[in-house]
């Protein structure tokens, strides 16, 4: 991902990912949530966003059915995977 991130610009990095996303075609609803836990900084103050921080709820409605998901990062497979929930 690699966008400047740190605990002062968590929640608006967050927003904004939500926003974008809701652009879609066919999401209903989107919230994202980057791990506070997995943040880190460098010498300026920041760290950088990785999918590994990144827990995102999708709810899509495509011609009436309606599916959720779950983007979580799986640390035994080491990558972020989405699963229907």
């Amino acid at each position: 991902m690699g966008a400047p991130v740190s605990l002062k610009t968590a929640a608006s990095l967050e927003e904004a990912m939500e926003k974008s996303i809701s652009l879609q075609p066919y999401v209903k609803k989107v919230s994202v949530q980057i791990d506070r836990k997995m943040l880190s900084e460098n010498f300026f103050g920041y760290g950088e966003l990785e999918g590994r921080m990144i827990i995102a709820l999708v709810q899509i409605d495509f011609e009436g059915e309606v599916v959720s998901a779950r983007l979580e990062y799986d640390a035994g497979k080491k990558y972020p995977l989405m699963s229907l929930i």
